[in-house]
């Protein structure tokens, strides 16, 4: 993205430019082209090390993006104030800072930033990106502004179109390489050593380049600008804003969408890259040539996907929202970005283009990432963003097409009034924090009932009146995995008192299976999930068990912890349909493994819309000599009928313990589960989603 105003041609700059040689480009070139495929690489390279950190949670990416935004304006900032200095002094302080850079390798998070639980998250992952990669990425973002310059300082020629294009082509490389073919192929270290490898040829590059702009000095012989008589003419603040306003509405579909798709799919890098990509590609379109942006189509395309967007914001279809919402953020940053392209100035101004645009993109992750969560208690940023891009179109039209904008604005304002009503209607609680929105519902018929949410799926829910109000519910019901292995083990050993373990409160449901003696841990990253289990459920207060709750992330909890010889340990911790890969790893499995009791069992929540669950938990189980069945609960679907409360679900039982298996709680009900010989087992620093995408 910080390449996409470079497309400014000659035509456009009213120059009359001398050709130079091949050779005198080609140093720009090949930095311009190692800088930009590192600057979008090292993204979810970096994101991908510290999502385990913070719960998986899809917040992580978006507050990253606010990162790499940041920096990119500060970036953008020092290449346009520092211009002053005067070629030489300005590339000495590039070359001293390139070299004090290289200190800062390899890009490899220090284990010393995970959190202990009770961190504020936002900042905590600002911290560790700023020492972590803080000095290289700042220097990465202001590669393209300033060799645009160096070179039209030394050439007096206006930005070529061949380094735009390679630049961009580059970072597409870069975004799109990511998941198809390295994050299949290396692990996160050997991407992070390779990565600072290539900083260090980069920076020798870079170094190179400044030194052989200054000894070519301003203008090289033979080489004429006709502008060289005419200034250029002065910016106004007014085009500055509209500069800013157009960067800012992208940047807030960008990261607005990318929340809406990660929440209830997965927060994995291949999911992360592809909006960011057709963010990327959209600047490359606009700005290339005019051909590629035509207001018309794209405002009337705009028009319909707009409120057809805001109509489908509920929409858990995968085949739906996806295609939808990719397809009309890439519209709305065409619109955005083409517009931008139509107000480009003099080249004189590139650095301050730059600057605008890069405010613009920070404002924009600020306001979805850090204001959003802060100021909403439920996710309405997508709505929001909705109606105000929808009010680019009276804007950017005349006459009777400005009329038909109003009309788009107007239906789209209806269905995003109507989506936020539907979405909080009827909630007795909504919270919001870092990990997600938490809201509860009371359902009054046939039987009074109250269940949780956690982003657009139940996460639990309890019968209400004293007679039902210890009853598990939701996933958890008798001829559930647990129902069947809480069920067996009682009869097994009636008198034995059990140590349970769970990753994710959830409202708290599996505390109703506790007896007289037993201890049950919950691991809960969220203090909102806490908070409202305990206020509006009783499952804990209600349950035999006594019940404690560790907070933080559950692995890196039970990474600290001595062995703790748990009976049973679940791992349910989703928000929504996302699933936090960290807990579904080789060394997770392992830990798994050290916390349960010899004839122990491990339960894995596998119920979801998108992803097959089952092959990963195999081969994980296999590799440690565990059997691994599992068990599908489909309840009675007549859900006005009795058992109304129930939900079907697929639960995963890890264990060794073969007389638990063969109970006739488990023996008919528990299925062996098929290897893939064709997938690779899931680690910390190698998996990969699209392995395992229905």
């Amino acid at each position: 993205m910080e390449n996409g105003a470079a497309a400014v041609t000659a035509e456009q700059a009213g120059l009359r430019v001398a050709a130079s040689g091949r050779l005198d480009v080609l140093p720009y070139a090949a930095t311009i082209f190692l800088s930009s495929f590192l600057l979008f690489l090292v993204q979810p390279i970096i994101a991908k090390q510290i999502l385990p950190w913070f719960g998986g949670s899809a917040a992580v990416w978006t507050t990253c993006l606010v990162f790499f935004q940041a920096v990119l304006l500060a970036g953008y900032g020092y290449a346009d104030l520092t211009t002053r200095l005067g070629l030489r002094r300005q590339a000495m302080l590039h070359i001293a800072l390139l070299l004090v850079s290289l200190a800062c390798l390899p890009i490899l998070a220090s284990s010393g930033w995970k959190p202990l639980g009770d961190e504020e998250p936002v900042g905590r992952i600002l911290l560790l990106l700023a020492a972590t990669i803080g000095l290289p990425y700042f220097l990465l973002s202001t590669t393209t502004p300033l060799l645009q310059a160096w070179y039209w300082q030394r050439f007096r020629s206006a930005v070529p179109y061949r380094l735009f294009a390679l630049s961009n082509f580059a970072s597409l490389l870069a975004l799109i390489g990511f998941p198809v073919l390295l994050e299949p192929y290396f692990t996160l270290p050997q991407l992070g050593w390779a990565w600072s490898g290539l900083f260090a040829c980069l920076v020798a590059l870079c170094a190179a380049t400044a030194w052989g702009s200054v000894r070519a000095g301003v203008g090289a012989p033979g080489l004429v600008a006709a502008s060289e008589e005419t200034a250029a003419a002065p910016l106004g603040w007014a085009v500055q804003f509209k500069w800013l306003s157009l960067a800012a509405m992208a940047s807030v579909m960008l990261l607005a969408v990318s929340n809406h798709v990660t929440q209830n799919i997965s927060s994995v890098p291949f999911l992360w890259v592809l909006p960011l990509a057709l963010y990327l590609l959209t600047f490359i379109f606009a700005f290339d040539h005019p051909r590629w942006y035509r207001r018309g189509p794209y405002l009337v395309a705009l028009g319909i996907l707009t409120p057809w967007m805001a109509f489908e914001i509920a929409s858990l279809k995968l085949a739906v929202a996806v295609p939808l919402y990719f397809t009309g953020m890439f519209v709305a940053c065409m619109v955005c970005h083409g517009e931008l392209a139509r107000l480009k100035p003099d080249p004189r101004h590139l650095t301050r283009f730059y600057l605008m645009i890069s405010i613009g993109g920070a404002v924009g992750a600020v306001l979805i990432a850090i204001a959003a969560p802060l100021l909403l208690k439920g996710y309405f940023e997508l709505g929001i963003a909705l109606f105000l891009l929808a009010l680019l179109l009276p804007l950017r039209l005349s006459g009777l097409a400005r009329l038909a904008g109003v009309a788009v604005a107007a239906v789209t304002l209806v269905f995003v009034v109507r989506g936020a009503f539907e979405y909080s209607s009827g909630m007795r609680v909504m919270e919001r924090d870092f990990y997600g929105v938490v809201r509860t519902r009371d359902r009054p018929e046939p039987a009074p009932y109250r269940a949780m949410y956690h982003g657009a799926i139940m996460h639990g829910g309890q019968l209400l009146g004293e007679a039902f109000r210890n009853t598990p519910a939701d996933y958890f019901g008798p001829t559930s995995g647990y129902g069947r292995v809480f069920a067996a083990l009682r009869e097994m050993a009636p008198a034995r008192q059990r140590e349970i373990g769970v990753i994710g409160l959830g409202a708290g449901v599996i505390a109703s299976y506790g007896r007289p003696g037993d201890a049950m841990v919950f691991y809960e990253i969220s203090p909102r999930v806490v908070d409202i289990a305990r206020k509006e459920f009783t499952f804990l207060a209600d349950g035999a068990a006594r019940s404690s709750v560790v907070m933080g992330d559950g692995r890196l909890s039970l990474e600290r912890e001595p062995p703790r010889n748990y009976d049973v340990l679940g791992i349910d911790a989703f928000s929504g349909d996302s699933i936090p890969m960290h807990l579904i790893t080789r060394e997770a499995m392992a830990l798994y493994a050290k916390h349960i009791k010899a004839d122990g069992v491990i339960v894995f929540q596998a119920t979801n819309r998108y992803v097959e669950l089952l092959p990963v938990i195999k081969r994980l189980a296999s590799e440690l000599g565990f059997e691994a069945v599992v068990v599908s609960d489909s309840p009675d679907e007549d859900q006005n009928g009795p058992g109304y409360w129930r939900s079907s679900t697929d639960q995963v039982l890890v264990t060794r313990n073969k007389a638990l298996l063969a109970s006739r709680h488990l023996k008919d009900a528990a299925v062996p589960i098929e290897d893939r010989a064709d997938l690779p087992t899931f680690t910390d620093a190698h998996h990969n989603l699209l392995r395992i995408l229905k």
